[in-house]
């Protein structure tokens, strides 16, 4: 079978097809533009954007990759929990709605975060984790939370969220630095390569209650270290190791009171390579490739698959 999965987010208009004969994914995405020094979109605008971008990255996908799919699979909302909702996700879900009704084929859908999760895991070359209990940092410029995540007879999956910020989101603290720095917005893999640059060493205390942490603080101590003239490298480094301090609080609280298990980084922060390399030294976490951290519509097409299964 071939499904397709579709994902509008509120960064990325996203399309993706899974063979799964063949296990293979095709994409193809754009990213909804952002006037520069903008952080972010209002939702009409982002809505705008969809209606404009999907149909040419539906065209481009299904042109190049004839026939048309047997399976349709949209994300529906940022999260599977009641009052999660955003305009952008309409986009997507309306147009697989329509492919469902022309095309007589079955629909699914899932959750933004859902969605994450399935392609950490898919490109991890770590589906069968869905069989079992396993941590899911889902870590963004929307979400950032640790996830619980048990096996369910009717979703495949459940993620309860046990671990979050209270404040900022890691990805909203990536994207107002950076763009203090005069980045582009979305500021991620710029600030990544700008904070290699550095030689520096942080140690830095998180701001913890319990297992939750506070984000909010990370932009006020990088504007502080500009106004005292420190090298944009060195603040993309601090902001970084900040958000890794946050994210290994978590993690250890976690540990403690549900035992270790088997950890998997998604999102688009996730991408990160001091996070992934710090992460993956100490736990052995998994994470995605960047292709499949940042937004994306794989892991819709992989659960639609999944769905049409039955399960793993």
């Amino acid at each position: 079978m071939r499904i397709l999965g579709i994902d509008t987010s509120n960064y990325t208009t996203s399309a993706a097809v899974y063979d799964t004969q063949t296990n293979e994914i095709t994409q193809q995405k754009m990213l909804l533009p952002v006037k520069s020094g903008a952080c972010g979109l209002r939702q009409s605008d982002a809505v705008f954007h969809h209606t404009v971008q999907l149909p040419k990255v539906l065209a481009s996908l299904l042109t190049e990759h004839a026939p048309l799919p047997d399976v349709v699979c949209a994300s529906y909302a940022p999260r599977r929990v009641e009052g999660s909702y955003m305009p952008c996700f309409l986009v997507g879900q309306g147009l697989a709605q329509s492919l469902h009704t022309v095309l007589d084929i079955p629909l699914f859908t899932v959750s933004h975060q859902e969605g994450h999760i399935a392609a950490a895991l898919y490109s991890a070359g770590m589906l069968s984790c869905l069989d079992k209990p396993f941590f899911a940092f889902h870590i963004s410029g929307g979400t950032t939370e640790a996830l619980l995540v048990e096996p369910d007879e009717t979703y495949l999956f459940r993620a309860a969220c046990v671990a979050r910020s209270l404040d900022l989101h890691a990805g909203q603290a990536v994207d107002r630095v950076g763009v203090m720095l005069g980045l582009d917005f979305p500021c991620g893999p710029q600030l990544d390569a700008l904070a290699q640059e550095s030689k520096r060493s942080f140690s830095v205390h998180p701001a913890m209650k319990g297992a939750d942490c506070c984000l909010s603080g990370i932009e006020n101590q990088c504007r502080n270290l500009q106004n005292a003239n420190e090298s944009p490298s060195d603040i993309a480094r601090y902001c970084l190791e900040s958000i890794r301090a946050a994210l290994d609080a978590m993690l250890l609280q976690l540990f403690a009171k549900y035992g270790v298990l088997p950890v998997v980084f998604s999102g688009g922060v996730a991408s990160n390579r001091l996070l992934r390399g710090y992460f993956s030294a100490q736990y052995g976490a998994h994470f995605a490739e960047p292709a499949f951290s940042a937004d994306n519509a794989a892991g819709v097409a992989v659960l639609g698959a999944l769905r049409m299964k039955g399960g793993v």
